[in-house]
């Protein structure tokens, strides 16, 4: 295999939410019980790599099994997707997957505005992190990022959020409009992490003009403090009242809420003649992505839906 054909290729992955969504901890060290996974550094919300993988996995299977002998016979005969995502687990030692999926960091939060409904909300630190993870896949985000004080924010041209000509209200918040420009970061955003799909273009088209780049401590605020919060119980069969014990607190991201991963491509580790190089494995993903992944808990009730978005390629940096 030549050079050329085995240098590595990346790519971001973007999660749109579609419905609430629960990457939890599985622990709770507050009045939460089960809340998001979170950032120990910041305290943004974070989806885990490992969940990534394994869920892209089990849908890519899905996607790519051929009804006699489903999923199973996928999982070991399906020479591309073994040499995608590795060898199921009784065969694990003969080698690695050759795609790497970095945790999924946020990008855009949804928070509820006075006037326009709601607007997404980010910050220069989160954007500056888009660019250096953009790098890495070999990517140029060629964006001027807006960097607002305190109580002040970026907005784009046309900005449905406005009070006035430069007042916004996000939850119970004011914040004055300052000289920065968020549409065009908004812009390279929805052209290479939203949703392609002819049902997503009026969420792309508002996304534009409702991207808020804010200070970081605001952003911070918004993101530890403008969840949902969701009461769970469970009732006695025959009584109907509360089981002993069995109420607790739950935390979810809102729908709408964006997040992106960092997809790294290698030359297939199986080795061969005829072993897939790193654009090949990134094509496999690309053909067998599914436009819907469930993420976290709470399936059976409609939780965790993402739509899935996956860019353009680079080369590695």
């Amino acid at each position: 295999m030549s050079e050329k054909t085995s240098k590595k290729k990346g790519a971001l992955l973007g999660l749109y939410a579609q419905t609430s969504l629960h990457p939890g901890t599985g622990t709770a060290l507050g009045t939460v019980d089960l809340p998001v996974q979170r950032e120990r550094h910041t305290a943004w919300p974070v989806i885990g790599g490992t969940a990534i993988k394994g869920v892209l996995r089990d849908a890519c299977r899905e996607a790519r099994a051929d009804g006699s002998g489903g999923r199973a016979k996928a999982d070991k005969e399906d020479k591309e997707l073994v040499a995608a995502f590795g060898p199921p687990t009784d065969e694990a030692d003969k080698h690695a997957g050759a795609l790497s999926f970095t945790d999924a960091r946020i990008l855009a939060f949804p928070v509820r505005s006075l006037k326009g409904v709601f607007a997404w909300v980010s910050c220069a630190e989160v954007l500056d992190r888009l660019v250096r993870d953009a790098a890495m896949a070999g990517l140029r985000a060629d964006i001027t990022i807006p960097r607002p004080e305190a109580s002040r924010a970026s907005v784009a041209q046309g900005c449905p959020h406005l009070v006035g000509d430069s007042q916004l209200v996000l939850e119970e918040f004011d914040f004055e409009r300052n000289g920065g420009d968020s549409g065009p970061v908004a812009e390279w955003i929805s052209r290479q992490l939203l949703p392609r799909s002819e049902a997503f273009k009026p969420s792309v088209e508002r996304f534009n003009k409702s991207l808020v780049v804010l200070h970081s401590d605001d952003f911070t605020h918004f993101v530890k403090y403008a969840t949902e919060v969701t009461a769970r119980i469970k009732l006695n069969y025959d009584t109907k009242t509360v089981e002993k014990g069995a109420l607790f607190y739950q935390e979810f991201l809102p729908p709408e809420t964006l997040f992106y991963s960092v997809v790294l491509a290698n030359s297939a580790r199986s080795g061969g003649a005829n072993a897939l190089d790193a654009a090949d494995v990134m094509s496999v993903l690309k053909r067998s992505l599914p436009d819907i992944l469930q993420i976290g808990g709470d399936e059976t009730t409609g939780k965790g839906y993402c739509a899935t978005c996956l860019s353009t390629y680079g080369g590695e940096q």
